[in-house]
């Protein structure tokens, strides 16, 4: 496959794109990111083929305490405008949700942890149908976003109605993490330890089997690989 231009958007020094960056190098595609935290200016979207936006701890609407998320946000949609293939995780699908119409929220409750995903009738075609039926994912928010005009819901999980979203068919939101390894999971949970909650798990449930990471890992490639051919 011929090399891509891949940018991505990073939102806090212990947020980076996990198991996807050292992937996409080892396809020999050229990888660069924007560190939006450390003041770092963003490029055009002429100069990338693909975005990915990570996740953060922060909310979408906060532009008074980050206010280069305005200027993310038009980066996102010239990228939409182009038809650039976007990725968008956790708070990188919010993002996108937002752009493309649908308002963002807070949720009824919290999602931190282990808890599953169950894919609707609208995935069976969609670069999430790589996945299974129903899996274990990484969840890490507290925002929900409404489907955007023109949107499919592609999964669902038992606190959250909207937990993936397609657009276009280049275009696809995420609100659990697939990316993250163990050291990423200790390292958010020194940050920021969660409060357990109905569905916030505590740091020893979510470090238990580490080797959930792992499958999830294999899991985010797998839609990776999806979205090269698109």
């Amino acid at each position: 496959m011929k090399p891509q231009r891949i940018h991505w958007l990073q939102h806090a020094e212990h947020e980076d794109s996990g198991c996807i960056e050292p992937w996409l190098r080892g396809r020999g595609h050229h990888v660069t990111h924007t560190r939006l935290h450390a003041g770092e200016a963003l490029p055009p979207a002429s100069d990338f083929d693909w975005l990915i936006v990570m996740g953060g701890p922060m909310n979408i609407y906060e532009y008074e305490r980050y206010p280069w998320l305005k200027e993310e946000k038009k980066l996102i949609n010239d990228a939409v405008v182009k038809n650039i293939r976007i990725l968008g995780i956790c708070l990188g699908s919010q993002l996108l949700a937002d752009v493309l119409g649908g308002k963002v929220s807070r949720n009824k409750y919290s999602e931190i942890g282990w808890f599953n995903v169950e894919l609707t009738d609208e995935d069976r075609n969609s670069e999430l149908s790589v996945t299974g039926q129903k899996f274990l994912a990484f969840h890490w928010h507290g925002d929900t976003y409404a489907l955007p005009k023109g949107a499919k819901c592609l999964a669902k999980s038992e606190a959250c109605a909207q937990q993936a979203f397609s657009h276009g068919g280049r275009r696809l939101g995420l609100q659990f993490h697939l990316e993250v390894t163990p050291a990423m999971a200790r390292e958010w949970l020194r940050v920021d330890p969660p409060r357990p909650e109905r569905y916030v798990q505590t740091p020893a449930e979510i470090l238990a089997d580490e080797p959930r990471f792992a499958d999830n890992n294999r899991q985010m490639i797998r839609i990776l690989e999806r979205m090269e051919t698109l």
